[in-house]
């Protein structure tokens, strides 16, 4: 699970202007606590109201990485000497990212509760995995792939854009 974090942690690196320790925090952090929540509410929702909110999740998660992805390939075409103005560890594009990152872990909350397995364990360690890889990929990028300028920019709104695609189909059978 904490490898779509880990796509969209790289996306978020060279998107950024400059990536300060605050900014690699934040995007950790919350991508490990929404990866952390997730399957905790899927395990609730599992366990008294309904299997079937787990469901639909894949199609808001591909919506929201494809709406990420298309904006920062428009930013990237319109505005080639300059960084992304929206900064993707801040605000609501930061809660968008997270809650997209994060959907299939509330499946899989679902199906723990439907296997009866205790959730706090995996829930803890799936957080911490998830905010690992999102720091490393958040400095991965800022120090390696930032280099290529637009054309890495490009590349991390294409990764966003298949991810929703791999999503969406892998959902849609």
């Amino acid at each position: 699970m904490a490898m779509d974090a880990f796509a969209v942690s790289i996306s978020a690196g060279i998107a950024i202007e400059r990536t300060t320790p605050r900014a690699v925090f934040r995007l950790a952090f919350h991508f490990g606590l929404f990866q952390f929540m997730m399957p905790v509410i899927g395990w609730w929702a599992g366990s008294t109201v309904s299997a079937g909110l787990a469901s639909y999740g894949h199609w808001a998660a591909a919506a929201l990485l494809a709406i990420v992805g298309a904006r920062m390939l428009q930013e990237a075409w319109s505005q080639p000497d300059r960084q992304m103005r929206s900064n993707p560890t801040r605000g609501w594009m930061l809660v968008g990212l997270s809650t997209a990152t994060s959907i299939d872990a509330l499946a899989v909350g679902v199906g723990m509760a439907l296997m009866r397995v205790r959730i706090l364990l995996p829930c803890v360690v799936i957080g911490l995995v998830a905010a690992a890889f999102t720091a490393f990929g958040i400095v991965l990028a800022s120090r390696v792939l930032r280099r290529w300028g637009r054309a890495a920019e490009l590349f991390g709104a294409i990764v966003l854009i298949i991810i929703a695609i791999r999503i969406a189909l892998s959902h849609g059978t």
